[in-house]
């Protein structure tokens, strides 16, 4: 906690990353294609008229988009081909929101505060006097920053603990999808639910894939998104990466154990599962980063 306090947004920042900007009037199916094309999740939108900076284009439009205005593979969607960004923001924002933002001297502990508190997953880093975005803060990048520069603080006891002790995550309710179901299942699932990935399970429950928000950008990248008819089965297995099965977790395995594996393999979650690999459980980077920082503070920033 205390680490986290004592250092800001700007030492988290890397010496080099990619930033796209788009402007609000680019169309919107541009768009998409431009962060698939430069291997981003987001991007800070610009309004030219207000010469400012009014929020952020994420997969989450896209996946909003395709699942309101979906009909069938034979129709095409009018949409995601005509609209620019703007008439889609203030279609689905109705007023438009304030875009929620930092400045690089704010602490990383008031970073993760904000991050979480808002249920958002990108917040911009911006400039106060230039007004300009210097980078888009993660829960990814702050964890691999804690874990890499972490080693020189004292490490929690409660480490030591096995996952099913602390209670770390999502037990209850848990978000899946059948690999029988369609791709349009798992986006009404994204959207009612506001999961960022579900685990594909196969007639006995057992876990066979992991599905993300950042999957549904691929149906972009192979213009599949006219064809939400598809199972997931042909959706997972027609991936453009290969993916390395689905990274898990055990409950006889201790907090520290899996902070490290989230941490080295880069990813936003780990699906716990029991003996026979059936889904008990989700822990994500927003459930490790309440427990090893705001929660030694006081403040429950995911449930309050």
């Amino acid at each position: 906690m205390n680490f986290m306090k004592s250092h800001c947004c700007y030492d988290a920042i890397p010496t080099s990353s990619k930033l796209v900007i788009f402007d609000t009037t680019l169309q919107v199916k541009k768009a998409f294609f431009a962060l698939v094309a430069n291997g981003v999740r987001a991007a800070p939108l610009w309004d030219s008229k207000l010469k400012c900076f009014v929020g952020m284009l994420t997969i989450t439009d896209f996946i909003n988009i395709l699942h309101r205005y979906y009909k069938s593979p034979l129709v095409q969607i009018y949409e995601l081909e005509e609209h620019k960004i703007e008439t889609w923001r203030e279609i689905y924002l109705h007023s438009i929101d304030r875009l929620i933002s930092i400045t690089p001297d704010a602490s990383l502990f008031d970073a993760i505060y904000s991050l979480l508190k808002n249920k958002i997953h990108r917040l911009p880093v911006i400039d106060p006097i230039s007004g300009n975005v210097l980078h888009i803060l993660t829960h990814k990048r702050i964890l691999k920053f804690l874990h890499i520069f972490g080693s020189v603080i004292p490490k929690p006891r409660f480490l030591q603990k096995k996952i099913s002790e602390v209670a770390i995550g999502t037990f209850r309710e848990i978000a899946t999808v059948q690999e029988t179901a369609t791709v349009y299942d798992a986006l009404t699932v994204f959207v009612e639910r506001r999961v960022s990935a579900l685990p594909v399970v196969n007639e006995q429950g057992k876990v066979v894939a992991l599905y993300s928000r950042f999957d549904v950008i691929n149906l972009a990248a192979q213009k599949n998104y006219n064809n939400l008819n598809m199972t997931m089965r042909e959706a997972v297995s027609s991936r453009a990466c290969w993916m390395e099965g689905v990274l898990k977790c055990y409950p006889n395995e201790t907090l520290e154990t899996i902070i490290d594996r989230i941490a080295k393999a880069e990813v936003h979650r780990l699906v716990l599962v029991d003996s026979s690999d059936v889904v008990r459980g989700i822990v994500s980077l927003s459930d490790l980063l309440q427990a090893l920082v705001l929660t030694p503070a006081g403040i429950d920033a995911l449930y309050s």
